[in-house]
């Protein structure tokens, strides 16, 4: 019974400090965003598109090389673990390490790097999950573990309101278990950390939704894309596995080369101003229906090879965003040449949704989990699920019949029992 009291605690306490992260996180990334793009309102495609020439290009420069004069520092004199491998191997949590990391990928992100925002919220709220763990010292090895997945999918709930799918992500990506224990726990954390980053988020989907006429029909095309789905998807991978270094940048060199693809990213935003962050303005105008031909097939070749660069480059950050938003173009760019070829009139949101599903849950190799992440991010209508679920289902089966050599996970993700 103490045992269970403790844990049960524990719970609460891990859900509201991830919630506590997932602000912090997204004020710093907000205040960021505002100053290298010096806007005050609006979204960060709507302060890229209004910023100077000078300062589209030269502010992600700047911001990347800050971000990579402190991971210098920092990589120099301590080791950074990732965290899939700190659950998975039951080790110390490093936490004012992880607490510095995630504000530099912050940094990093917020001065427009193409990486994903939802790692810093992970490592911060399991960083202040390990604290409040520490004051209860009768929890044993095996719920200090689902404690601290927990406070990585509820601090990736809190950030994107998200509360399903941040639980999700704690059971079924990093711990890869259905036992109850588990999901009780997250539901609860993430639940806890959704309602306190709603002071931030409203309690609003990141996306908005565009009130237009469905038809089952229509979206149900969609469906088709698993094979396209698949391939993207697997490319991401590939491309991301080959970018990453094998260890850590630690010498001089991070700084010219994170500012160097800062740069690169900062031109490329003349043209196109959508690229800039995580992806969260290419799944914005993927939603709009405002993308043309030619700029869905740009995105989807750019937005993983910027990604693979500032990984390249000795940046960190997620994978997820930017695996959402490549698969997002790729939707939008088939049903964009459905249209032009066989003159159909398919449903862009639908279909780039679907698109991202699919190549989401191939790079995460859970569909359940893909299928309900991207649906509440815009909270569509409740049917349109089935057709997110079915086409992650279909490219995560087809991944699993194809031949093709899969690239490993970069870390072991661990097995509760």
């Amino acid at each position: 019974m103490r045992r269970n009291l403790d844990f049960f605690c524990a719970v609460i306490a891990v859900g509201l400090l991830a919630g506590v992260a997932g602000l912090t996180t997204s004020a710093v990334l907000r205040f960021v965003e505002h100053v290298t793009y010096h806007y005050t309102f609006g979204t960060l495609l709507a302060g890229i598109t209004g910023s100077s020439p000078v300062r589209r290009a030269l502010g992600p420069m700047v911001g990347a090389a800050l971000a990579a004069i402190g991971w210098w520092i920092l990589r120099r004199t301590t080791e950074v673990p990732e965290l899939a491998q700190t659950v998975a191997r039951r080790d110390r949590v490093p936490r004012l390490t992880w607490s510095i990391d995630a504000l530099l990928q912050v940094v990093l992100v917020g001065s427009g790097a193409s990486l994903g925002r939802e790692g810093a919220p992970r490592q911060f709220a399991a960083a202040l999950g390990d604290v409040a763990m520490g004051w209860l010292r009768r929890l044993s090895p095996g719920d200090r573990q689902i404690l601290l997945a927990c406070a990585a999918g509820a601090g990736l709930g809190a950030v994107y309101a998200v509360p399903l799918a941040g639980a999700l992500f704690s059971v079924r990506i990093i711990l890869r278990t259905w036992r109850l224990r588990a999901v009780g726990a997250a539901l609860v954390t993430s639940s806890l950390a959704v309602a306190v980053g709603s002071l931030i988020t409203k309690d609003k989907p990141v996306l908005d939704w565009p009130s237009l006429g469905l038809s089952p029909v229509l979206t149900g095309q969609a469906l088709l894309l698993a094979p396209v789905a698949l391939a993207v998807g697997l490319a991401f991978d590939r491309l991301m596995a080959a970018a990453r270094p094998p260890r850590p940048m630690r010498t001089w060199v991070l700084v010219p080369a994170l500012g160097t693809a800062g740069l690169v990213m900062g031109v490329c935003s003349h043209w196109w101003p959508d690229l800039p962050g995580n992806g969260r303005s290419i799944l914005t105008v993927s939603l709009a229906s405002g993308m043309t031909l030619s700029a869905a097939a740009v995105i989807l070749v750019l937005k993983p090879l910027l990604t693979a660069l500032f990984l390249r480059a000795g940046g960190a950050g997620g994978m997820l965003t930017p695996s959402l938003a490549t698969g997002a173009a790729a939707g939008s760019l088939m049903a964009l040449i459905a249209d032009w070829a066989v003159g159909t009139h398919l449903h862009m949101p639908t279909v780039s949704l679907a698109g991202a599903a699919g190549v989401l849950a191939v790079t995460q190799g859970s569909p359940l989990w893909a299928a309900v992440f991207v649906w509440e991010l815009a909270e569509p209508p409740l049917w349109l699920f089935l057709v997110f679920l079915v086409t992650a289902v279909g490219a995560h089966l087809l991944k699993a019949v194809v031949p093709v050599r899969d690239t490993p996970p970069p870390t072991p993700y661990p097995r509760t029992r």
